[in-house]
């Protein structure tokens, strides 16, 4: 007979406290590697550097995920279609970085309510508006007639920008927001987008499972490419074809 799995508990007193070894993550449901703990950027960035995320309900304790494989996209990778070609050329948006990480974080939530998903809650919220207080946490937003109508937002640690959510309130705004961030990150040298967990949606704009031996090794060696904690904002020549409204 098989031994129960026993999850890793975290100690919330202790932020610190090691991260169980990735390989003794669950294969059903996949990736589950510890509950508990806390959503400190202490705890918060050391997870990341180790290709750990929280992902859990409101109603839930936290849950922590490692899964194999694991879905990234290099952003010179992205798959632009015919029509989003046409998007992104047309002349009625204008794209921004860190104007309204709130708002992205807001939108996102709601947008994970209406699917029935995992979305965030209040203490996630709270928590990703501190590592963007602190200058890890970065939004892409995308405005027509200076209203939002989408955008993303994630975690920046070397050469890893880590998408948390996105969300559209037009046709192809979300796709405008991955467009332009891949643009600024091939600038920037970024090496590659996590974007956790696969779907036909990710897959369609160029995003691939990799096994997660194969990812995490990356991982390590891309994240500790120095990078300044800072607000973003695009280099000036980068998104020029996309400014052409004022933005907030």
């Amino acid at each position: 007979m098989e031994s129960p799995i026993r999850l890793h508990w975290l100690d919330p007193r202790n932020p610190h406290q090691p991260f169980p070894p990735v390989h003794l993550a669950m294969r059903d449901p996949n990736g589950l590697l510890a509950i508990g703990g806390d959503l400190s950027t202490t705890r918060l960035l050391s997870a990341y550097r180790q290709g750990i995320f929280p992902w859990y309900n409101p109603d839930e304790p936290i849950l922590w995920w490692c899964p194999d494989p694991r879905t990234v996209l290099q952003p010179s990778a992205m798959h632009v279609s015919h029509s989003l070609k046409k998007a992104i050329r047309r002349a009625d948006y204008a794209v921004s970085f860190d104007r309204a990480f709130d708002a992205v974080l807001r939108a996102c939530a709601g947008e994970r309510q209406k699917s029935r998903g995992t979305w965030l809650g209040d203490d996630m919220r709270y928590a990703y508006h501190e590592l963007h207080h602190k200058g890890h946490a970065h939004s892409v937003e995308v405005w027509r007639a200076q209203e939002l109508i989408g955008g993303l937002y994630g975690i920046a640690l070397g050469r890893v920008f880590f998408g948390e959510s996105m969300f559209s309130r037009a046709t192809d705004a979300s796709k405008l927001a991955l467009y332009w961030l891949c643009q600024q990150l091939q600038r920037w040298g970024f090496e590659l987008i996590d974007c956790q967990i696969s779907s036909a949606h990710l897959l369609s704009l160029g995003a691939r499972e990799v096994p997660r031996a194969e990812f995490l090794p990356r991982l390590a060696v891309a994240v500790q490419a120095p990078l300044k904690p800072q607000r973003w904002s695009f280099d000036a020549d980068v998104p020029a074809d996309a400014r052409h409204g004022p933005v907030p």
